[in-house]
């Protein structure tokens, strides 16, 4: 894909971790510049990792102001009063990115912190776009303890979401947050995306035939999934997308990790659920239409385009 001839100047949180490596490349090749706010170096010799404890707020607004890269102290300054110029937008991955990772109240505490901290600094220093990553869970079968059915088939953005985990209430807590702030900063785009299970390019030959092949284990995660490189493009998508205020996507890909049309594996296997509304024959369940509708998202990396069955 050509790069944007529009590049944003971009900070990312959590740039070093699995969506991060896959998603920053992909945002560097559409023309935007990038710091990265991780406690670890993402090792890409374009991008500059600054080391942020992103519940601490006052680090997360010195960040927000600072150079890009250490060489950037050669660069002319912004204004008389301005050393460095303004960032453009904020993407927020960085997270404890499931339970059982530290206690639960400390991935309560981190997770809910850092995207208060991270929205209302973005907000309050006038950034206009803001991206925060949501989750999967939040729809309340991933993280549940012992089975449990989802309330209705597709997955949309407009679900009743009631998980009973830490993680996936952290989460919902973020998307408040960010609904909160776009109403008090009404000139800034928040947009929130519940992401589905990543998958790394690696992952198609270890782990996707699993997944194919015995879907039985795909339920917690939706019969759903999102390719790294594909979120790259949704949240390059969001970037170029302005005015929409505070929005929800769904972040999938836009097929299942089904073998068989996916109306039918529903109907078999959990035939109590109702299905809301007719569904593309392979369509995942956490569907992805309003992004492909409203963003203009289309999938560039299917599973059956690296995993033959």
């Amino acid at each position: 894909m050509a790069a944007s001839t529009t590049g944003k100047r971009i900070v990312f949180t959590g740039g070093s971790g699995k969506a991060g490596r896959h998603v920053i490349p992909y945002l560097l090749s559409r023309g935007h510049s990038i710091l990265n706010l991780d406690l670890n170096p993402l090792p890409h010799p374009s991008v500059y990792t600054l080391k942020t404890d992103l519940t601490d707020a006052g680090q997360v607004f010195n960040a927000f102001t600072s150079n890009f890269h250490i060489q950037h102290y050669e660069n002319p300054r912004h204004s008389d009063t301005v050393p460095v110029g303004p960032i453009d937008a904020v993407i927020h991955f960085a997270a404890y990115a499931r339970n059982m990772l530290v206690p639960d109240n400390e991935c309560f505490k981190g997770n809910v912190m850092s995207t208060y901290n991270v929205i209302e600094a973005a907000c309050k220093l006038g950034v206009k776009k803001v991206i925060i990553a949501s989750s999967e869970t939040t729809y309340g079968v991933c993280f549940t303890q012992g089975d449990s059915d989802y309330h209705s088939f597709p997955l949309e953005e407009d679900y009743d979401c009631d998980p009973m985990d830490t993680y996936a209430t952290s989460k919902l807590c973020g998307e408040r947050c960010a609904r909160s702030f776009n109403r008090r900063f009404p000139g800034t785009d928040i947009y929130v995306l519940r992401i589905g299970n990543v998958i790394e390019p690696h992952e198609y030959e270890s782990d996707f035939p699993g997944y194919v092949n015995h879907p039985e284990t795909r339920k917690r995660n939706a019969w759903s999934y999102v390719d790294a490189r594909d979120l790259g493009q949704i949240c390059d998508l969001c970037i170029q997308k302005d005015g929409l205020g505070f929005q929800v996507f769904n972040a999938t890909n836009t097929t299942s990790s089904l073998k068989v049309p996916t109306m039918k594996y529903l109907k078999e296997a959990c035939p109590t659920v109702p299905i809301t509304r007719e569904m593309g024959e392979y369509e995942a369940p956490l569907s992805n239409r309003k992004a492909r509708e409203v963003l203009g998202f289309q999938e560039e990396h299917p599973w059956h385009k690296y995993l033959k069955v």
